[in-house]
């Protein structure tokens, strides 16, 4: 039997309904205000082809590792998701029936994060008035696939009517950015920017690093046999992306660890990795030196500096070997900042040239380390709550965590890292629901005052990250 649902017009609100009413004002302040994603990971091609998304399974469940993380948890293997195996070997094709595992284990999504947007989706893009469960699995897969052939659910339709001002992607150093070209000669308004990410070039231990290198080579036109040609290289391809609208860098690593190598000292560990022959400690070594010279090529190039430290990345080996990384395997670490990027903030930290953006798995560093940095070097700022804290309470713990030491005014508003492209409203629309209870309460204790909410709910949603970066 399906039973019908609603989003609460309160959800996400104080019970005490004297937040609760300060919270709907503030709310309805800022929730049609355009969609900016800073941060991101949609394909490109999505949007460059607008061709129609194939299926619901292909759309929500195949490239969502939010939804078959957890699914696999309870022991649903990934072949019987459809996710791809590296070697070929066979996973289910039939995405009907993968639908309908998803279905029949939707109850699992129920207090997460994920719930709450596969919620909002279903409602709000998709016009479904009842949950989602094994009975009425294959109805609402029919509803949906029959929305996605039409005109009103092509990818561009879906990027106006969510109100999106831009979005970022995320490409690596060695990215022709082939998709974004077709987007820009298309003639089409929305505005969709690659961001550099060179962690494949960077990581000199990584499988593929030696390829991402000759790639790298290849699309610079020079053979890189060395640190100086490596460091040339990475400046000749940033100029590249900003050339293409990008506005930022990012860098993927373990430990923020920064510390400045002498060209020499770095080259010799660069021929060690061309050989196969780097350690992991020079690997360390290596990205603490890169870090140090992406915060001077962004102090040249203007392009703001992201760090999202702290990832054991691919964990489940046995999931790596078989389906590759980005599987819902990367566990958090603790992270020190405070003497990690004592290095680079004496370096660049007090330069006005320089933006850089900081976030954290490890929500212990928010009130102990990085308030306390961002809250006094003018160059750094605090990315939003990220990842596995990219939830109801998540946010609320940045919230409280981080203001009172930084203020709002040092953080860059809210950006949804999203692959599932339909969850994109739904997440900005949590993140601003969160900041407008968040901040209701702080008027109800006499904290601010109603202007001061009013001022700073809109910087939170929409002020801050343009001016973050750049946009």
């Amino acid at each position: 039997m399906s039973s019908k649902f609603t989003l609460h017009p309160d959800r996400f609100f104080d019970p005490d309904e004297n937040v609760r009413k300060i919270a709907r004002i503030l709310y309805q302040s800022v929730k049609d205000l355009p969609i900016v994603s800073p941060h991101g990971h949609v394909d490109p091609e999505i949007l460059a082809t607008n061709q129609p998304f194939p299926d619901p399974a292909e759309l929500i469940i195949i490239p969502d590792h939010y939804i078959f993380r957890l699914l696999y948890s309870q022991g649903i293997p990934l072949e019987e998701l459809g996710i791809p195996a590296l070697d070929g070997s066979p996973v289910e094709k039939d995405h009907r029936k993968i639908w309908q595992r998803f279905a029949d284990h939707f109850y699992l999504f129920a207090g997460t994060p994920t719930g709450v947007w596969l919620q909002h989706e279903f409602s709000e893009v998709f016009g479904i008035e009842e949950k989602l469960n094994s009975a009425n699995a294959m109805r609402i897969y029919d509803v949906i696939q029959q929305k996605l052939q039409t005109p009103e659910f092509l990818p561009r339709t879906l990027f106006e009517r969510f109100n999106i001002e831009v979005l970022t992607t995320t490409d690596g150093a060695s990215d022709r950015l082939e998709f974004h070209r077709q987007i820009l000669e298309s003639g089409w308004q929305g505005k969709v920017i690659p961001c550099f990410r060179p962690d494949a070039a960077v990581n000199i231990t990584a499988m593929n690093w030696k390829r991402e290198i000759e790639a790298l080579g290849e699309v610079c036109g020079f053979e890189i046999t060395d640190y100086n040609r490596f460091i040339r290289a990475i400046e000749e391809r940033r100029a590249f992306f900003k050339s293409m609208g990008a506005v930022s860098t990012d860098q993927g690593v373990v430990s923020p660890y920064t510390h400045r190598l002498s060209p020499q000292e770095a080259d010799v560990i660069f021929q060690h990795a061309l050989k196969g022959q780097a350690t992991e400690d020079e690997a360390s070594l290596f990205t603490a030196n890169m870090l140090m010279e992406m915060a001077r090529m962004s102090i040249e190039d203007s392009l703001v500096m992201q760090i999202h430290p702290g990832s054991f990345r691919n964990h489940n080996q046995y999931v790596y070997r078989k389906f590759g990384p980005d599987k819902g395997a990367d566990i958090p670490l603790q992270t020190e900042y405070t003497r990690n990027l004592y290095e680079l903030l004496n370096a660049y930290g007090n330069d006005p040239r320089l933006t850089l953006i900081v976030f954290t798995l490890d929500e212990s560093t928010y009130s102990r380390e990085l308030a306390p940095l961002a809250g006094h070097y003018p160059a750094m700022k605090l990315g939003p709550a990220w990842w596995f804290h990219d939830s109801i309470e998540g946010m609320t713990r940045f919230l409280q965590r981080v203001t009172e030491t930084a203020g709002i005014y040092n953080t860059v508003g809210f950006n949804d890292d999203t692959r599932a492209f339909p969850s994109i409203p739904a997440r900005h629309d949590l993140n601003r629901r969160i900041n407008a209870n968040f901040l209701a309460g702080k008027v109800a204790r006499h904290i601010i005052e109603m202007d001061e909410a009013l001022q700073m709910i809109h910087a939170l949603t929409y002020d801050l990250v343009k001016q973050a970066y750049k946009l």
